[in-house]
């Protein structure tokens, strides 16, 4: 089902405002996830329960639990190996998270800070949103390279689009769709979406904020164009959101260009094109789901079965 639901997914987030768009990837890339460990854990049960010592300790009559034990048993450990690097996957890049941003904050903690606001004597010119710990406010960390590059109205408009990724906890979106791609490989190319959708969220919530589109639009763009993605500022975490990032001229194009026209037989097209494509989707995650369900409710039949036959029932 990832198969078909990942281009269904994404070619609907591209017709959706940024925020919705933002919650169906990620969404959609967490259930994929949980359906696919979900068949992995029944496969591996299954198995496990045609061995001898399983079946005793359970009292399950072997033959009742049908299938070849030759054929299940191998699968299942299959399947517990899948779900080994799947556990080893997800605890490693959680674990790498928490330890950059930990290294991020300790690395800003000895500069000064104003409020939410952190700037490095970097020359290099680089802004992102460090989110906060236990305890611990999120921070927008700037650099002396990156403030002497704007203007002041596109600083604030840089400061509103940081702090709009903090509001939101955008981290958490990039790090569930990570979390999702460890237990489904085609789901990683969901994060390119996901990133541009939540840049574009920023944006937005940015020109709302500063209540002047052409001024945010002009801030991201100077500011893309002064950073040097090759030499980026040395405390950000790979893990977290940066206004330089993602196709840049698509997101300026978008704070530039004016409202769609209403009623038009092109929107009325495009919006019978997203009904399909929605239904599409809709469609491959009901299965995904509905499949692991009735592989849920017949594994507990058939255990039903065999024990009923052992104690007599």
């Amino acid at each position: 089902m990832p198969l078909l639901a990942v281009p269904a997914a994404r070619r609907l987030a591209e017709s959706l405002p940024p925020r919705p768009a933002a919650w169906l990837l990620t969404g959609c890339a967490a259930l994929l996830a949980g359906c696919t460990t979900a068949a992995l854990g029944l496969l591996a049960t299954a198995g496990a329960l045609r061995l001898p010592p399983v079946a005793a300790l359970e009292h399950l009559s072997r033959p009742l639990l049908g299938d070849d034990p030759t054929v299940s048993v191998p699968a299942a450990w299959g399947a517990v190996g899948l779900l080994a690097a799947c556990a080893s996957a997800v605890a490693y890049r959680t674990a790498r998270h928490h330890r950059e941003l930990r290294a991020a904050r300790r690395g800003t903690a000895a500069h000064p800070v104003s409020g939410d606001l952190c700037v490095l004597p970097d020359a290099a010119p680089d802004a992102y949103a460090l989110p906060g710990g236990p305890g611990r406010p999120g921070r927008v960390v700037v650099t002396a390279g990156m403030l002497r590059a704007l203007s002041p109205a596109e600083r604030e408009a840089l400061f509103a689009h940081e702090r709009a990724h903090l509001a939101g906890r955008h981290h958490l979106f990039l790090l569930t769709v990570a979390l999702a791609a460890a237990c489904h490989p085609l789901l990683r190319s969901l994060r390119a979406p996901l990133a541009f959708a939540l840049e574009r969220w920023a944006d937005e919530s940015a020109a709302s904020r500063v209540g002047d589109r052409r001024v945010t639009a002009r801030a991201i763009g100077r500011a893309a164009l002064a950073a040097r993605p090759e030499a980026p500022a040395s405390h950000r975490p790979r893990t977290v959101l940066a206004a330089t990032t993602g196709p840049v001229p698509r997101r300026v194009a978008a704070l530039l260009a004016p409202g769609p026209v209403p009623h038009t037989p092109a929107l009325r097209t495009g919006f019978r094109g997203r009904r399909l494509i929605a239904a599409a989707l809709l469609t491959c995650v009901t299965f995904s789901a509905a499949g692991a369900l009735d592989a849920a409710a017949d594994l507990h039949q058939t255990v039903e079965v065999a024990q009923g036959e052992t104690t007599g029932r």
